[in-house]
């Protein structure tokens, strides 16, 4: 199994999952701006979206998304807990919780990535965004966990956090984020990550 990824992305969510359920696996860089792989291939080839994440299965078939690629994850050692069984009302809320991320918090920060829009544009986003990071704390205020116990859901939501000094966005002005991101960045497996994309060779 491959999954293929880019240093500070959202391909940390699926890496750190993957460390967490003890899942055999290659890691494979790509470059965000060429395309091309640590392998030498071209990553079109792989994902036609050219970006990751993407995971690339034994058989050859390959998963893009990333709230796709971490529940087929956890279906794999579905002892881990780390995803209510399929069909469960527990399991629609975990991804009610992920298409949450998806496109309101990971969605949200689309725009602050470009170079060409003025920051008072930008502003206006990031109030938007703030009032999502609200609603996130009215929940994280009662729980260490966004479904109470530890989930895939968290390691996505530690992931897009992660990006918000990259918009001059304090996150400790959220505590209830910040004690969530320690207790993320206190766990092994996202030390293991972050660490292994950190020593990584570019492409």
């Amino acid at each position: 199994m491959k999954l293929y990824f880019a240093p500070k992305t959202c391909s940390l969510s699926p890496h750190i999952l993957m460390r967490e359920l003890g899942i055999d696996f290659q890691l494979v860089r790509i470059n965000n701006k060429t395309k091309k792989t640590a392998e030498g291939g071209n990553f079109l080839e792989i994902n036609p979206k050219g970006y990751v994440a993407a995971l690339e299965l034994d058989n050859g078939e390959v998963l893009t998304e990333g709230p796709a690629i971490v529940q087929y994850l956890a279906d794999l050692v579905p002892a881990s807990g780390l995803a209510p069984k399929n069909g469960t009302w527990e399991r629609v809320r975990l991804q009610e919780w992920l298409n949450f991320i998806t496109s309101e918090i990971h969605g949200g920060c689309n725009p602050l990535f470009s170079e060409e829009l003025p920051e008072e544009v930008k502003d206006i986003f990031k109030k938007k965004l703030f009032k999502r990071f609200d609603f996130i704390v009215n929940t994280l205020d009662h729980q260490d966990y966004l479904m109470g116990t530890y989930s895939i859901a968290d390691p996505y939501l530690y992931t897009v956090l992660s990006w918000m000094p990259n918009f001059s966005i304090d996150i400790k002005d959220w505590p209830t984020l910040r004690s969530f991101m320690q207790r993320m960045e206190a766990r092994q497996a996202v030390q293991e990550a972050i660490k292994a994309e950190a020593e990584s060779d570019p492409v």
